[in-house]
């Protein structure tokens, strides 16, 4: 699978929290998220392994109970059904992998 980039196809599940699903295969999913600064994504859990990138901007991201402080070049792992959220400190862009492939992810 390619996809081009364009700035069209975002969802906003969250005030401050716009995404996008930028491509996937059989067993993984990568996601862009562009986070505004001040949102946050709240505490929670799921089945899958999710491995992320900050591009650009400064989150403050908890997994497992530990908190990090995250800027441009620092990426992360959270395990299957490990509690993980965020605070957004600046305006962000992440990218993040899960495995397996989100079946809510997936294009309409």
């Amino acid at each position: 699978m390619f996809e081009k980039h364009s700035l069209e196809g975002y969802k906003t599940p969250l005030p401050g929290i716009r995404m996008k699903t930028l491509c996937y295969g059989e067993r993984t999913l990568m996601t862009e998220f562009l986070l505004e600064r001040a949102s946050a994504l709240p505490m929670h859990a799921h089945p899958y392994e999710q491995t992320g990138y900050l591009v650009k901007g400064h989150i403050r991201l908890t997994i497992a109970g530990q908190a990090y402080d995250v800027t441009p070049g620092d990426s992360w792992c959270v395990p299957p059904n490990a509690e993980h959220g965020a605070q957004i400190l600046e305006d962000s862009v992440a990218i993040e992998v899960f495995s397996p492939i989100r079946e809510d992810y997936l294009p309409k």
